[in-house]
């Protein structure tokens, strides 16, 4: 990977005097615009715009890394003409910055923690090309101290991948537009974060003043679940509240609009889907329409149900978790237990606006401490 790099900048040397030579003092556009005619010489406008920006602003930090540095630990040569003297820096410098120019070091942003970001938008339009320019990268990253590199591929740069791949990073997560890797350069414990290791589900406790319970039945379902009538439940969605999922599942699922009250529970699970770990909130809602008109893409049945026919069903009557559930939640209705409610708040952490669950008022019932 590193010694490419020293190769490239040799056989443009070689081909070119203009980017073997000189370099104007200050002019790193100077530098970028070669009085060679050789279609291999030239560099494209959109490129030379960016690199000159680029180098522009890494320029003095490369300096100094450079010159305190042994060009052979940078670079992996070793035919380096002896250190000491003016004409031994220049030479240094003329070959780094040649590299830099015909290896086109991919364009980047640094993040706080000391690594750098690869812009998306901006990366080389073909394989060749971004091979190139991914091998210079990293050699120019490690020579000024960077740690962790960001690598988002979008899905029309899928060919991509191997290439990064062969060069060391690995895969860190995937959505459906695009699969971000990542590279970690020193020679110490990775500290890039993992990707994420929770998926987040609700249920909704819908009661009315009948007292019956919402509840459905699931038409794609495990044996254990055949004929069980349970809560609506299902997954929030990115960027979603959990008090806005809980009614919004319970709306596609069987069309009745509710009012969020609080969350009364949750549970957390490991090694569920993909390995994952699950957060699951149980939320009581309100409510505030009564007809009943299923999705039928997922549910088989829906319907209002006594909540003590509900409570009774051998499903939670022989599991310790669903009627511990039920338990916490005919609490709630009796007013001896608090749920939690949102609250939104804006932390100078961040200077972002949150939801933080938290309950405000104790329970009301003096003779809760008796059931």
């Amino acid at each position: 990977m590193e010694s490419s790099l020293l190769d490239t900048a040799a056989a443009a040397a070689s081909l070119c005097p203009a980017a073997g030579g000189r370099r104007r003092a200050g002019s790193t556009a100077g530098f970028l615009s070669c009085s060679c005619s050789s279609r291999d010489c030239r560099v494209s406008a959109s490129y030379s715009h960016s690199i000159s920006r680029m180098l522009s602003g890494v320029r003095s930090a490369a300096r100094r890394k450079l010159f305190r540095a042994d060009p052979a630990d940078l670079l992996g040569v070793a035919n380096w003409p002896e250190a000491g003297g003016a004409g031994h820096q220049q030479q240094q410098q003329q070959h780094w910055w040649a590299a830099l120019e015909h290896n086109f070091v991919l364009e980047s942003t640094d993040d706080e923690y000391g690594g750098v970001v690869v812009d998306t938008d901006r990366l080389p339009a073909d394989k060749a090309a971004f091979a190139r320019s991914l091998a210079a990268s990293l050699s120019y990253w490690k020579s000024v101290g960077k740690k962790g590199v960001w690598l988002k591929l979008p899905v029309h740069r899928a060919e991509f991948v191997p290439l990064a791949v062969k060069e060391g990073f690995k895969y860190h997560h995937a959505e459906e537009s695009y699969l971000m890797m990542t590279y970690w350069i020193p020679d110490e414990p990775n500290m890039l974060p993992a990707n994420a290791s929770h998926q987040v589900g609700v249920g909704g406790f819908v009661i009315n003043d009948q007292m019956e319970v919402l509840v459905v039945q699931e038409k794609y379902c495990g044996s254990s679940l055949d004929g069980v009538w349970k809560l609506p439940t299902g997954f929030i969605l990115a960027s979603e509240e959990i008090y806005t999922g809980a009614s919004r599942e319970v709306k596609e699922e069987t069309g009745v609009d509710t009012e969020f009250v609080d969350v009364v529970a949750f549970r957390h699970a490991h090694n569920v889907a993909f390995q994952k770990s699950d957060l699951f909130f149980i939320c009581m809602l309100r409510p505030v329409s009564s007809e009943i008109k299923i999705d039928e893409t997922e549910i088989q049945a829906a319907k209002w149900m006594p909540l003590e026919e509900f409570v009774k069903q051998p499903f939670i009557q022989e599991d310790h978790m669903f009627q511990k559930i039920m338990d916490i939640c005919i609490q709630r209705l009796r007013k001896c237990y608090c749920g939690l409610t949102p609250h939104h708040v804006v932390s100078r952490f961040d200077d972002r606006t949150s939801t933080l669950y938290y309950n405000v008022a104790e329970p009301e019932d003096v003779n809760c401490s008796a059931t």
